[in-house]
């Protein structure tokens, strides 16, 4: 089965840490390039961050580059997203997107993110 699967969501305090997973099967995923985008509550579609199938080209949106670290193991089959100094507006449902020629055409069901004290 073709699918993507996030872990790794949970409540954590400001100034905490997390690691989100994204498990991918089905598919030969060391081939695709690989996006994690967030929503926040009420709010439309983020793409925070992507990285290209022999992971050494990454992105980040200007505002998280030093907070994020986006990485995947393809031995794993598993793309993470490595979030420090975390804040409340981070807070949102965060999904693993696969990306082919520019359509986003596979979706996890996201992890949600809640940052509070």
């Amino acid at each position: 089965q073709v699918q993507l699967v996030e872990s790794g969501g949970g409540l954590v305090q400001p100034g905490g840490s997390l690691r989100l997973s994204c498990a991918a099967s089905g598919f030969s995923f060391t081939s695709y390039w690989m996006y994690w985008v967030r929503q926040a509550p009420g709010k439309g579609l983020e793409w925070i961050s992507f990285i290209n199938g022999g992971g050494d080209i990454t992105y980040y949106e200007d505002s998280l580059k030093d907070r994020f670290t986006v990485s995947r193991d393809d031995a794993k089959n598993t793309l993470y997203l490595q979030m420090n100094s975390l804040k409340p507006e981070d807070t949102a449902l965060y999904f693993c997107v696969r990306d082919v020629q520019g359509r986003n055409d596979l979706w996890g069901q996201g992890t949600q993110v809640t940052v509070s004290s």
